[in-house]
């Protein structure tokens, strides 16, 4: 029996019974003739190409994910490929999609497959969710699309459902409702047509139920939805107050010597962890004129060699999910010494014409081939 509109909302702590499998078939029926069905990754059940774009899609829309997909394969068409490349190739292929834990992560999951699992995903969703990079949901979705195993999923995308839909109170982040919403997950499984039900909540998640002004003419689940009924689209589901968002300041190096550039492995933790990128120091965004500000990268930039040059580059702005960071470039040719030996770990020498291909940060690679390649790029920055 279908949910009766405006019938009172479900709290975290409420005991329930979830089951309605009248839900399933409105998503079912739904996906099948209104969902997405040509998207790159669909229409297999190969769980490589599903895992790969299951990590691809977390926090990353589909349009951004597509290509990079489509050129990961070409490269890794395996499991095996993936698992026998460098980190510093897996990178490099990543680079530009953010979140990079998450290719650092892929490759150490795929490496785990070729040896723990003789390069066969496992089917059980609990082995896979014990793999690098692999949650819960990210695993009943991969099982779900492979192997059609009744898990249930929880993206950020479902719990905007559910929520909506079953009028559900409370923060979503929260343990207590993020608890009930996985009951409710489970309870709502079919039993057959995992493909299409576990695509159809998450085509609804992205294409219907979306933030801000849902089209809830389109939705399937209207008739049942609390938020619908009592006009509360808006408010559900409920969010924490979102937080100024704080501005960082980084001063980067852009040190040449002939053909070649200096350039810093990072730290696998923080941000462009594991990625390639410029030489930074203490950040100069207070000086005031731009000649002392080239006179403190001369200065800084004297360990790697006799600076000849020193130009200021176009400041620009990059922004990440939870800050921004500014950041102020400036280009030093020095004439290196003939050893390389002073050089600080992670730290190395790399010709200019390989730039297009190496794992650097977006921003930090649409600087650099502005300079060196693309000139009209520096004015996009």
């Amino acid at each position: 029996m279908k949910r009766v509109a405006g019938k009172p909302a479900v709290s975290a702590g409420a005991e329930a019974d979830f089951r309605d499998p009248t839900f399933s078939e409105d998503v079912i029926h739904w996906q099948k003739r209104h969902g997405r069905h040509a998207l790159p990754w669909q229409n297999t059940d190969d769980a490589y190409r599903i895992w790969l774009s299951e990590i691809m899609l977390q926090q990353t829309q589909v349009a951004a994910v597509i290509p990079y997909y489509e050129r990961f394969l070409e490269r890794f068409p395996d499991v095996r490929a993936l698992a026998q490349a460098s980190q510093d190739e897996v990178m490099a292929y990543w680079s530009g999609l953010g979140y990079y834990s998450r290719a650092r992560n892929l490759h150490r999951c795929a490496q785990r497959v070729v040896q723990e699992y003789g390069g066969v995903f496992p089917a059980e969703p609990a082995l896979l969710a014990d793999l690098p990079g692999i949650g819960r949901s990210t695993a009943a979705a991969i099982t779900a699309f492979a192997n059609g195993t009744r898990a249930a999923i929880l993206d950020g995308n479902v719990k905007r459902v559910f929520c909506r839909v079953f009028g559900v109170e409370g923060d979503p982040g929260t343990k207590p409702v993020e608890d009930m919403l996985w009951k409710r997950a489970e309870a709502l499984l079919p039993q057959s047509g995992m493909q299409a039900y576990t695509q159809g909540l998450m085509d609804l998640g992205a294409t219907v139920c979306v933030r801000g002004n849902p089209l809830c003419s389109a939705c399937p689940l209207a008739a049942r939805c609390v938020a619908l009924a009592t006009g509360r689209t808006r408010e559900l589901p409920h969010r924490k107050p979102k937080k100024a968002v704080p501005e960082k300041h980084a001063s980067m190096l852009v040190i040449v010597s002939g053909g070649d550039i200096l350039l810093e492995q990072r730290p696998d933790s923080g941000i462009w962890g594991g990625l390639l990128s410029l030489p930074e120091m203490p950040s100069l965004h207070q000086v005031e004129s731009r000649a002392e500000f080239e006179a403190l990268a001369a200065e800084a930039a004297t360990a790697y060699g006799r600076v000849s040059r020193v130009q200021a580059l176009p400041a620009f702005t990059h922004v990440f999910t939870h800050f921004k960071l500014h950041v102020m470039p400036v280009r030093v040719d020095v004439s290196r010494p003939s050893t390389d030996a002073a050089l600080p770990p992670g730290a190395a020498w790399h010709p200019v014409t390989s730039l297009a291909n190496a794992a650097l940060p977006a921003p930090v690679k649409k600087l650099l081939l502005a300079l060196f390649g693309a000139p009209d790029l520096l004015s996009g920055l």
